[in-house]
């Protein structure tokens, strides 16, 4: 459950209501009712003379336009965009408050949170939020995969971090910036989400957004389904209504949000410690309060007693974090430390679930295949993270590392197959046309070795990329809406994404010569963790 810093890189049933809100509907809010009110009567207008009939004929248009306006999706969007957000659909809390605007999230729960910096800490912070959420029962909203490093958080150690809500609207406005460019690819579609599904309810950020803001997400659709559940017409003004709700920086919105302010400077997570509110062990020293003048203190807080039943948070629609990541610093966590729950054994399943979340079943296949058609031989795996962060500023102890790795499988290999080459699987971010005066030049011109590498533009990616996109992942592995699970839209597709890190990995899971990675890279850490697990079984 612990990650490192790779600076170099989810209760009740679903309710059944239909989906979509009837603009009628809307022209009774504020105006009395919830349908329009016509003449019931002509007879008075019969009794006027003929030369009363301009007058007739201009009352009856007025009469006719506005609700001609009010029937149309267009201005439902503008009546919506200038009403209040709570007054709409449902979903949310007791009180006969309303919260969200389609009836199908009624009487759900969710949790989100501010995915942040490379991929791999994403995937950290998923897990860590998948606990919070079995823990709270509430439904996971599932981000998309974020940029490289789009969003950052700052350092915790430091005492340097960005506050919660605006990471929450930084994550926002990457993600919008992801649909403009039709670059949007789910976490649900990279990680296959399979093994918690029995025990956390998760619904992808598209499915939610369109359901709970009202707001058109197809432009971040590949295939069909997704385009049924995520359309929508919207306004501008949509969009920024629900930034502000889910980043919180419009407070509760009548209670329907809870914004978890509580970041690592003052707060480490825990569940069933018996020492809510005691100091956590690692505090900023004198010097750092003095230089940078802070007075944070770090308390060790159980989530179940300030998030859960009981709690102000309890009867909000939407509890909304920061950022979930978390890593050991000094014998502490830096902020969630919920790894094991021997007193309840729902949760520990579920911690146990997800200390292992696999590539999804398309990029475990596609390493499968390289290796056993492009490399066919037993093979060595080198992840070299070169050019990032940190790790611009260790390739002399990455190199070290690798030379001595080579020297010990080439001694295990004189004792079984000769003096036949070593097969190695490189993956590394420094592109071959920088190999050269680097020990990478070395090793590809020497004879012992024989290196394999991919691309991004290598048919097996691309025709992986595309088989990855039309499953849909993301959309199935989460809450649809009942009456839509089985539609299909046409919508123009997304670009195909980026997977050949994902690919790597899944490579150097079947490498079974060994494997040697950069030291303090959580993408080594990934590796070692599918490997592990025996992810690849040739």
């Amino acid at each position: 459950m612990a990650h490192a810093v790779d600076s170099g890189q989810t209760g009740g049933p679903w309710g059944g209501a239909a989906l979509l809100t009837d603009p009628i509907r809307f022209a009774g809010v504020g105006g009395g009712g919830g349908e329009m009110d016509l003449p019931a009567s002509r007879g008075r207008w019969r009794k006027r003379s003929a030369r009363s009939h301009a007058p007739l004929l201009v009352a009856v248009l007025v009469l006719l336009i506005p609700a001609s306006l009010l029937l149309s999706s267009a201005y439902s969007s503008l009546l919506r965009s200038i009403l209040p957000f709570s007054g709409f659909g449902g979903g949310g809390g007791g009180g006969g408050r309303r919260c969200g605007r389609s009836p199908e999230l009624e009487g759900e729960r969710f949790l989100w949170y501010a995915p942040h910096s490379g991929f791999s800490n994403q995937v950290g912070e998923l897990r860590n939020a998948a606990v919070a959420a079995a823990l709270l029962n509430r439904t996971l909203v599932v981000p998309p995969v974020l940029d490289h490093h789009a969003v950052v958080l700052g350092s915790c150690p430091k005492f340097r971090v960005a506050d919660a809500s605006d990471l929450r609207a930084a994550v926002w406005d990457h993600s919008m910036q992801l649909l403009r460019e039709r670059r949007y690819v789910s976490m649900g579609d990279i990680i296959d989400l399979s093994p918690i599904k029995a025990t956390v309810r998760t619904i992808d950020f598209r499915v939610f957004v369109s359901l709970w803001c009202g707001v058109d997400m197809r432009k971040t659709c590949f295939s069909g389904l997704c385009c049924a559940v995520s359309g929508g017409g919207s306004l501008p003004g949509d969009y920024d209504r629900c930034r502000s709700m889910l980043s919180g920086l419009g407070g509760s919105e009548n209670g329907c949000v809870y914004p978890v302010q509580d970041d690592c400077r003052t707060t480490v997570w825990t569940y069933q410690e018996n020492n809510d509110g005691a100091l956590d062990s690692f505090q900023p020293d004198e010097d750092l309060k003095k230089r940078k003048k802070i007075s944070y203190v770090r308390r060790r807080k159980d989530m179940y007693k300030a998030l859960g039943p009981g709690s102000e948070a309890e009867d909000a629609s939407l509890l909304a974090f920061g950022t979930l990541f978390s890593g050991p610093y000094k014998g502490s966590e830096s902020y969630f430390d919920i790894h094991e729950s021997p007193k309840d054994r729902r949760l520990q399943t579920i911690l146990e679930k997800v200390e292992f979340l696999p590539f999804a079943p398309e990029i475990i296949a596609a390493g499968k295949e390289f290796a056993r058609k492009k490399i066919k031989e037993p093979f060595l795996c080198a992840q070299l993270r070169l050019l990032d962060g940190q790790f611009k500023n260790h390739w002399k102890a990455t190199f070290s590392a690798l030379k001595e790795k080579l020297k010990a499988v080439a001694l295990e290999m004189k004792k079984t197959q000769g003096s036949n080459p070593i097969h190695m699987f490189m993956m590394t971010d420094l592109p071959p046309a920088n190999w050269s005066k680097t020990y990478l030049a070395d090793i590809a011109k020497d004879g012992r070795y024989k290196l394999h590498t991919l691309k991004e533009s290598d048919e097996l990616v691309a025709q992986t990329a595309e088989r990855l996109m039309a499953a849909e992942h993301g959309v199935r592995s989460g809450f649809i809406p009942k009456n839509i699970a089985n539609t299909r839209k046409d919508c123009d597709p997304v670009q195909l994404p980026e997977i050949l890190l994902y690919v790597e990995e899944s490579v150097c899971s079947c490498a079974s010569l060994g494997f040697v990675g950069t030291a303090g890279s959580t993408i080594a850490g990934s590796i070692e963790t599918m490997r592990k697990n025996n992810v690849c079984q040739l």
